[in-house]
Parts: structure tokens; sequence; C-alpha cells
């Protein structure tokens, strides 16, 4: 590019999507005179999912400026809790979130996620067409403009992603509210409505059941329900801004 030519410095966390030649401040960045401002960010590596505010010579702007020569642009990172206007705060999983879409139906949050890889270009258009926000680690997929919102999840551990996602967005929890398989709603379940669908020794050994409105899977307090109830109660105390708290059975 032989357009003017300006200075940009990344937020600390949006570092690691540049080169690690163009982490430090104030690199010369050239530009050709007419893109915006968000072309230009998007050029150094980082997704406008990640973007903020973003400031020339210390001015807020929007992402369809164009810089001018001389110029120092800081990109900030999004702020937290980030608002997300327009409609109901829910969620959309790439394939590779199976573990993170079954943490956040735990807790009671609406997060739809594809079992098989449907492809970049039907995940942005359920996300527009659904108005979820695309949670994904596919700096790829997060560039395509029919997303409707998006973010990236920065790390590959499970913990971490739900802490990122939690600390993000501040979804309100009801855990134990959603089928983890499918997304669906949960309801009481008496021990003969689901009796045919249990095996000998859970029919024996317990009383208490859940059942999903959708895909009709039953949920009792089985061997696993220990590890579960740990991930919800250290959700609920570290983030625990949730509309009720409901004492049903949670997935076995």
């Amino acid at each position: 590019m032989n357009g003017p030519g300006i200075q940009l410095t990344l937020a600390p966390e949006l570092r690691l999507f540049a080169p690690p030649s163009r982490r430090a401040d104030r690199i010369p960045t050239p530009t050709d005179g007419s893109s915006s401002l968000g072309h230009v960010v998007e050029s150094a590596g980082v997704p406008l999912t990640e973007v903020g505010r973003l400031l020339v010579d210390g001015r807020e702007v929007p992402v369809s400026y164009v810089p001018q020569d001389g110029e120092h642009i800081e990109v900030r990172g999004v702020s937290r809790p980030q608002e997300v206007p327009g409609a109901p705060l829910r969620f959309l999983l790439d394939v590779h979130l199976g573990t993170l879409a079954r943490r956040l139906r735990l807790l009671g949050v609406d997060a739809a996620y594809e079992n098989e890889d449907i492809g970049d270009p039907a995940l942005a258009t359920l996300s527009a067409t659904e108005r979820r926000v695309l949670l994904s680690r596919d700096r790829g997929l997060l560039r395509r403009r029919e997303i409707w919102a998006g973010a990236y999840v920065y790390s590959d551990n499970p913990d971490e992603q739900l802490r990122d996602v939690l600390s993000r967005f501040a979804p309100a929890l009801d855990p134990w509210t959603r089928c983890t398989a499918c997304n669906g709603t949960l309801r009481a379940a008496d021990k003969e409505s689901v009796g045919d669908r249990l095996e000998g020794g859970t029919h024996r050994s317990y009383d208490v059941f859940a059942q999903c409105a959708d895909c009709e899977r039953v949920y009792w307090r089985g061997a696993h329900h220990a590890r579960l109830e740990r991930i919800v109660s250290e959700a609920v105390e570290e983030f625990g801004r949730f509309g009720r708290l409901v004492r049903s059975p949670g997935p076995a």
C-alpha cells in the first residue's frame, strides 16, 4: 500500500491475533487511503467481534472511519460485561465447542449447537436468522459479514471457555432447566411416566426424574451428578446473576 501511513496500537488482549512482529505499541501501518478502519483492523488479524472502542489520536470513531496520514489508532477490546442489544441473549456454537454448549445448557443458557459440521455459511446464516451470538475459535468464521453477532472463544480448555463466556456476556443462569443434549426445556416427570425408558438398576435406585419436553430424554441424579453440581455451584458463585435456581434433577 502506498497511501497514508498510520500508527496502530492493539490492546494487550488483542495482540494474540496479530503476527509477533506487530504486537508492540505504535506499529507503523500503511493504508490505501480509502479502506475503512474496520478493514485495516481486520487486515491486522483482529476479528471485529473482539473490537470495542476505536480511538484516533484520542477521539472515538466508528469502524467506517477512513484513517488519515500520521494518525495514531488505538484498538480497544470489548468491555465486559458486553451488551448485545436487539434480541434475547442466545448463543450458537460451532462444531468444535460441544463441551461448552453442554455446560451452558446445564446452567440454563440457550445454546444452539450442531453435532455435525454444517459449514461456515450455514452457521453465519443461522446466527443472523435466529439472532444468536456465534461462539467460535475460528477467526475466519467470525469475519463473515452475515453473522448477527459473534465472539472468539480464547481458550481450548472447557473450564476456561465457560468462565470466558460467562464473564463476557453475563447471561442469566437458571441451572438444571435445559436438556444438555438438545437445548430443550426440562420438566419434572414421575417415575411411572418414564419407567419404560429406564434400565432396571436406574428404576430401582432413583425416584426423582426430569424429562426434556422436546427430545423426551430422561434425567436423574446419576453417578456424574456430583461433577455437574460442582460446575453449576462454581458458576453460580462467581457469576451468580440468575433468574431462579431450580432444584430439579440434574443430568445423569
